[in-house]
């Protein structure tokens, strides 16, 4: 689903691919919104997906992606709160949680390099660049995270995320993801960056220009990613926006047809309620 700059309407001929029988189940997937503060106030760290991927391809989006079974387990070393409180935030079990948690920090390191972990409870692990070879594992699937963690005795900082917003990917989409946004400091004396085979390019950017170029048509949003950039540039510092307390709710947008195209819907909006 592909947002045109400036509107909530779809590309001219996009058709909603329907699956037969019941709606597709979707799946957990964690997304890590990394921000610091920048010249221009908060910046946030933003990704160009290859027009290869199978899903949002070419869009600029934040880091993540899907739940690997093994992000559930249980001995990963842990800081923060536990799966319980996540659990309760994110409205879905302590197991779920854990993975959820445990993904965040996979997928952020897999696609920026950056690690949030370190070898106690109050320390974080400074250049990463010396993790080349697990952080290529992790991607080929042929290491865990639990396994990484505990070959460099390392601990997982849950402390550091902050939970921010939940998205469901619509009802009549063939490719459909629960996915718990989450927010973090970008940590000092680490850098993120491009080094992924999903991303065409990489950057740094303030919500405000990031929203610009959308509108101006030099890249496309997903709803997801718009919102929660219209969301960060209310806030006049990083630490204002990881201090923001926050209600979630699932989000699950509706797709409505006007005059010939289709729509996105968002819950609140005129003719949510009434959209199918």
């Amino acid at each position: 689903m592909v947002l045109d700059p400036g509107d909530r309407s779809l590309p001219t001929g996009f058709v909603p691919e329907t699956p037969e029988g019941r709606p597709v189940a979707p799946k957990d997937a964690a997304t890590v919104v990394l921000v610091r503060d920048g010249a221009a106030g908060p910046e946030v760290f933003l990704q160009k997906r290859v027009a290869e991927m199978a899903f949002a391809a070419g869009m600029t989006v934040f880091p993540g992606g899907g739940v690997d079974p093994r992000d559930a387990d249980v001995s990963v070393a842990w800081h923060g709160p536990g799966p319980d409180w996540w659990a309760q935030r994110f409205g879905c079990t302590p197991q779920v949680a854990r993975a959820l948690v445990c993904a965040a920090v996979r997928e952020t390191f897999e696609e920026s390099g950056v690690l949030l972990a370190g070898p106690d409870d109050t320390t974080l692990v400074g250049d990463t660049g010396h993790y080349a070879g697990e952080r290529a594992g992790l991607v080929a699937r042929d290491l865990s995270l639990a396994e990484f963690l505990a070959g460099e005795r390392l601990v997982l900082r849950a402390d550091l995320l902050r939970p921010w917003s939940n998205w469901v990917t619509p009802v009549g989409e063939p490719r459909r993801y629960d996915t718990r946004f989450f927010l973090a400091a970008m940590p000092t004396g680490q850098q993120a960056d491009g080094g992924t085979s999903e991303a065409a390019a990489a950057y740094w950017a303030t919500p405000q220009q990031a929203l610009a170029d959308c509108a101006e048509g030099r890249t496309r949003l997903l709803p997801p990613t718009r919102v929660t950039l219209e969301e960060l540039a209310e806030h006049r510092s990083a630490s204002a926006a990881l201090a923001a307390e926050r209600t979630l709710s699932k989000i699950i947008p509706k797709l409505v047809q006007r005059d010939g195209r289709w729509h996105v819907l968002l819950p609140g909006e005129p003719g949510f309620e009434e959209a199918r």
